[in-house]
């Protein structure tokens, strides 16, 4: 046995200061996701793309980044996160200047999937980096908590943003933004970041990449698309498929001699629980914003810059949720009933956002509150439990794993409360209404001037899917506190004291 303690030195100023540069990609990269809610008509206006490039122009980026967040968090364990953080805000700059000046759909998607490339280098690398800069537990957990707030905020911030500089620029603005802050990084992040990787890393299991791509890619497609199109052939197709190539990629990784992601991290007490109470969490929020956006927009009949803008008050709360866990946490509290109390509050924002009617802007926006604050609580204590269970040289795969649990979660809770909420759609809209309205409460509102009182009905149908869906997710959240409870019960992180022949604690780590 090679005695090597784990010391856990308090971070000063330089690694806050560091933290703040991390925040700049982090924060981008969520932007990212919904940066082009408002751009597209004006996007489309100019290249001309065809209903099927658009959607390509829409969905490539987050397609591309949870198909590789698992790989990439591998490479960085390998090469270096600091190193891949770098490359990835390289690529992500280039993309965002070739995006912003595309003359073409094609050159678009291009972009955008590049953008995806270098967004998922960026992800894990900013978490397994905390982890490595911060080792005192309380420390940690802050800055976990400010991650997870920014991560949440940057989705709610990108639409905002781009509807305003649409509004005063072209659409190529929304792109040009993302440069300052990727140069910032660039300059800063030599500087004030330490390189952190396994000093004696295991071959890279190149098979693996396309077999994560494969399972991850289908079932992502499949969900998304299942909201707006139905439970169609083609979609349970796809993810049948993403599920089969997902067990070969298990199998592969039990039996491969150098794996991309080691079996072992599953053997810490609270990380497999963490990567699906990650996933939960993530089908709650998500999927309740595939509803409330909506309601924003077409029941309320707000523009989509209004609806924007409203949308940032459910905000406003978040970012005094995870500090006030991580506290709760440090004076003692048990972290299983922080977690649990977390996916009651936003069980409780579920069960507010059910007695909404067709008028009833400030208790959604409260419901939407009420609901972010309760998943943050959660998502930043059970991220901060596995990246403190996880060994160092491997903190890029396990935030990888982590995030592409938050991404299956997303597009999960979008399929199934989506068809939850259009099965009493079409159960509440009236049967003499034309046959677009009855698909969705968009179609109706296009026919409405047809018929007579069509678009009250369907705003109390779409009212009343939404309903439906939120009972059904605060029973799921209900079902999840309850599983919370039991699998984290006196779960806490505990470092080992030293190495060991068979579970070696390696870090290298410099600053420059």
């Amino acid at each position: 046995m090679t005695t090597n303690p784990i010391t856990n030195s308090r971070a000063g100023r330089r690694e806050w200061t560091a933290l703040g540069v991390l925040m700049l990609p982090l924060l981008l990269v969520s932007m990212d996701v919904s940066v082009l809610y408002f751009a597209i008509p004006a996007i489309s206006a100019d290249l001309e793309p065809s209903g099927t490039q658009q959607l390509w122009i829409f969905d490539i980026y987050a397609f591309v980044l949870a198909g590789l967040l698992m790989t990439m968090g591998s490479l960085g364990d390998r090469i270096g996160h600091r190193r891949l953080l770098l490359i990835g805000a390289a690529a992500f700059g280039a993309a965002s200047l070739a995006a912003a000046y595309a003359n073409s759909a094609e050159m678009l998607i291009v972009a955008r999937a590049v953008l995806g490339i270098g967004g998922a280098t960026l992800m894990p690398s900013t978490m397994a980096m905390l982890r490595t800069m911060f080792t005192d537990p309380g420390q940690r957990a802050k800055a976990i908590g400010l991650w997870s707030g920014v991560m949440t905020a940057g989705i709610a911030l990108g639409s905002v943003m781009s509807g305003v500089l649409v509004e005063y620029f072209w659409w190529g603005s929304v792109f040009l933004v993302n440069l300052p802050a990727m140069a910032l990084l660039l300059i800063l992040g030599p500087l004030l970041l330490p390189e952190s990787k396994n000093p004696s890393p295991d071959r890279f299991d190149w098979l693996s990449v396309p077999l994560s791509l494969a399972a991850v890619l289908p079932v992502i497609y499949g969900l998304k698309e299942i909201p707006s199109e139905g439970w169609n052939v083609r979609y349970v197709v796809s993810i049948t498929v993403g599920l089969l190539f997902a067990a070969l990629f298990v199998h592969r990784q039990r039996t491969a001699a150098a794996p991309m992601i080691s079996p072992a991290l599953f053997r810490g007490r609270g990380f497999a629980p963490s990567v699906a109470l990650n996933l939960v969490s993530a089908f709650g929020i998500i999927g309740s914003a595939y509803f409330t956006t909506q309601y924003l927009q077409s029941v309320l009949d707000k523009s989509a810059l209004e609806a924007a803008l409203w949308a940032l008050l459910p905000s406003v709360p978040i970012g005094a949720a995870a500090p006030l866990a991580a506290q709760l946490v440090q004076k003692g509290a048990d972290r299983g009933h922080v977690v649990t109390g977390g996916f009651v509050i936003a069980a409780a924002g579920f069960g507010l956002l059910s007695l909404a009617g067709t008028d009833s802007l400030w208790l959604v926006l409260s419901a939407c509150a009420v609901l972010a604050v309760g998943g943050v609580v959660v998502m930043s204590q059970i991220m901060d439990l596995a990246m403190g269970t996880a060994p160092v040289e491997r903190a890029g795969s396990a935030s990888s794993l982590m995030e592409t649990g938050a991404e299956f979660g997303g597009a999960l809770g979008m399929a199934v409360l989506g068809s939850i909420g259009t099965a009493v759609y079409r159960h509440e809209i009236p049967a003499s209404a034309p046959d677009a309205a009855h698909e969705t409460l968009g179609g109706a509102l296009a026919v409405a001037d047809q018929v007579p009182g069509l678009a009250t009905a369907a705003r109390e149908a779409f009212t009343s899917g939404m309903q439906g869906a939120a009972i059904a997710g605060a029973v799921l959240l209900m079902g999840a506190a309850v599983l919370a409870a039991v699998a984290l019960r006196r779960v806490e992180v505990r470092q080992p004291a030293c190495e060991t022949p068979d579970e070696p604690s390696k870090l290298s780590a410099s600053g420059v």
